[in-house]
């Protein structure tokens, strides 16, 4: 007599080797020959072009409502790169200068009497030299990441745009009424079509 583990077995080969029959139908019974307008070397491409040129990728993948985008992203953290940089040099001449025993433009000289008052004190001065290389270098990692991101959207708009997208699988919003408690539930509903 057979034990449940050997009826699993069994099941599962039967199972596997159904699935390897079902695979084995030809691409172009599948898609009707669908499979020659796809070109291989269409995500390369377009990443290579976002690579020369920021924006180059989404134009070629005829995206070219991304290109503001893209250059937006990029030119808002360049700006805020120098003008962290400016900051963090500000904060660093004047340092410089009061370690050499010159006024800067942190110190108020009162043109009366002579007294020198400093807004910051030189750990202040300090403080805010960390604060602005540490943003600056974060800008320059946000510049850097949204250059790769932009290359890694293009490379992966120009496969996903290749494929034959059907009806025969539908992702949309479900809601269904519960008759015992009297509400709705909410949800999303993943349905495949088979002709």
């Amino acid at each position: 007599m057979p034990s449940k583990t050997h009826i699993v077995w069994v099941f599962l080969l039967v199972f596997a080797f159904a699935k390897a029959q079902d695979a084995s139908i030809k691409a172009e019974e599948i898609s009707g020959g669908s499979s020659t307008n796809y070109d291989p070397l269409r995500p390369a491409k377009a990443a290579f072009y976002s690579a020369v040129l920021p924006g180059l990728g989404q134009a070629y993948n005829k995206d070219y409502w991304k290109v503001p985008i893209v250059y937006g992203a990029l030119g808002t953290s360049v700006f805020f790169a120098i003008d962290n940089h400016n900051e963090f040099q500000r904060y660093r001449s004047a340092f410089k200068n009061r370690l050499a025993g010159r006024p800067d433009e942190f110190t108020i000289i009162d043109p009366l009497t002579g007294e020198s008052t400093e807004i910051f004190t030189d750990d202040g001065l300090i403080d805010a030299q960390d604060f602005f290389r540490r943003r600056k270098e974060l800008s320059i990692l946000v510049t850097a990441g949204i250059y790769v991101l932009q290359m890694i959207e293009a490379n992966v708009d120009a496969h996903l745009s290749q494929y034959d997208v059907t009806d025969d699988l539908v992702f949309a919003p479900d809601m269904q009424a519960d008759d015992l408690g009297m509400a709705m539930h909410y949800g999303f509903k993943l349905t495949f079509h088979i002709d």
